[in-house]
């Protein structure tokens, strides 16, 4: 399961997103690089640990 501050990103891909609240079966993350943004609320089975590889992350 994922904990708040974890770095996560989409399966399906798109942004880096950091977790700010973790809910039993759902997160709620806002875009890393705009921790000011708008907030989604995310299934955890649908976003993944982001890692990076080389100089950009893996999509």
């Amino acid at each position: 399961m994922f904990s708040v501050g974890d770095l996560v990103q989409p399966r399906m891909g798109g942004p880096k997103l950091k977790v700010i609240e973790v809910h039993e079966d759902q997160i709620v993350a806002v875009q890393a690089s705009n921790e000011q943004g708008d907030k989604y609320t995310l299934k955890a089975a649908d976003v993944s640990l982001y890692k990076e590889d080389g100089e950009f992350g893996v999509c």
